[in-house]
Formats: C-alpha cells, sequence, structure tokens
C-alpha cells in the first residue's frame, strides 16, 4: 500500500493541488490586507510598486492570481497598472515555466507517455498548442497558475505559452483594472468584483468563447 501511494503522489500531482488550493488561501489574505492597509497602500511610492511588481511577478506563478492582482493595481494606480499587470503575468508563465523544465518536466513525461488518454491529451495541446493555450488563458474561471504548470510540463513551445498567454490574458486583465479603476471603495470591489451587469456579462461572454474554442480545437483534433 506505501508503494502504491509513493508511486503515485509525484512532483506535477503535488504542484497541481498546491496551485489549485493555495490561490484561494492567498486571495483571502490579498483582501485582508488591502482592506485593513488602504490608506498605507494608496501612499506607495513608485519603488514600492515596481519592487511589488517585481514579487508579484514571481508569486503569480502559483500563489496570488493574476485576476486579483489587476483589481487591486487597478484600483490604486488606475491604468498605469497595465504595465505591471503584464509584467506579472508574464513573470508567472517564464518562472514556473523554467521551474518545471529544471526540476521534474522528462519524468512527467514519461508518466504520461505510460497512460494512452493522457498522452492522446497531451498530443491535442502540443498538435495546436497555440489555440490551445489561448483559448484556456482566456477563460476567467481557469486557475492561472495550474494552466502554467499544465503548458510547461505538456512540453509547449515557450514562445506560444508567452504569445497565447499574453492574447488570453489580455481581456480579463483590462477587464480587472477597469473595474478596479471605476470603484469606490476596496471591501467592496474585492468582495465582489462582478457587481456591474455589463461586467457580468462580459465575464460569461469570456467563459462561453474559452470552451467553445477548446472544444473545436479538440473535435478538429480527432477527425
Amino acid at each position: 500500500m506505501k508503494l502504491t501511494i509513493s508511486k503515485s503522489v509525484t512532483g506535477p500531482a503535488l504542484a497541481g493541488l498546491a496551485l489549485s488550493v493555495t490561490p484561494i488561501v492567498f486571495t483571502s489574505i490579498l483582501t485582508y490586507y488591502a482592506v485593513v492597509h488602504e490608506a498605507a497602500i494608496a501612499g506607495f511610492t513608485a519603488w514600492q510598486w515596481a519592487g511589488i511588481t517585481i514579487t508579484c511577478a514571481i508569486t503569480s506563478a502559483g500563489l496570488t492570481p493574476p485576476t486579483m492582482l489587476a483589481l487591486i493595481f487597478g484600483y490604486f494606480l488606475g491604468w498605469q497598472a497595465v504595465l505591471p499587470l503584464f509584467v506579472i503575468n508574464f513573470g508567472g508563465i517564464l518562472f514556473i515555466n523554467l521551474l518545471v523544465r529544471w526540476l521534474d518536466h522528462e519524468r512527467f513525461l514519461a508518466f504520461i507517455r505510460r497512460n494512452p488518454k493522457a498522452q492522446s491529451v497531451l498530443d491535442r495541446i502540443l498538435n495546436n498548442e497555440l489555440e490551445v493555450i489561448f483559448f484556456a488563458k482566456l477563460s476567467p474561471i481557469l486557475p492561472f497558475g495550474l494552466t502554467n504548470l499544465l503548458f510547461a510540463l505538456s512540453g509547449a513551445k515557450l514562445k506560444n505559452i508567452l504569445l497565447g498567454g499574453f492574447l488570453g490574458m489580455t481581456p480579463r486583465t483590462i477587464l480587472a483594472i477597469w473595474s478596479g479603476h471605476e470603484a469606490h471603495e476596496i471591501k467592496t470591489l474585492l468582495e465582489n468584483p462582478n457587481q456591474s451587469a455589463w461586467t457580468q456579462i462580459v465575464v460569461i461572454g469570456l467563459i462561453v468563447v474559452s470552451i467553445a474554442g477548446l472544444w473545436q480545437v479538440i473535435q478538429r483534433s480527432l477527425k
């Protein structure tokens, strides 16, 4: 029994679990900190924001959800948050990609090749990786860190991960920055980021387009 458990619990499996759970925890921590220390954050200098951006570029790989950061940055910086948010998004993608390739990439691929169904999914990603990455990143409900991990482990080209991530994350990021910029209270914003009717429509639209796009790619790859 012990041997079976140890073999089934792989590095990628543990990482996937962590990247699904930790963003929820850190979202609560960020919300509490932003609400309690709103006045202090509002007084941050440009250098402090630069330091926060660099830190979040690393932590966004699995800890701090970029959409939550976009809300907070948008609230305090307005449209000046666009550049820092793209630095954070690219930084998170690069960091986890390089980390995976250094730690457990070949072991994961060897594990996948022993499972025909998993290998089939991997093949579909690699055959249409730019489209799959774009539609996955477009969805507001798919965890940023978990999708980065999946694409890094799949062996997708880094340039496609970055390009697909940029194209897919742009609508979500701009929407979150706008929501933060228009908000009057940080507490209300973070507790209900999609409070306006048209914001909810856009979010639902992004989810629908994401699902429809992924479904189309999968169906096309089966032909």
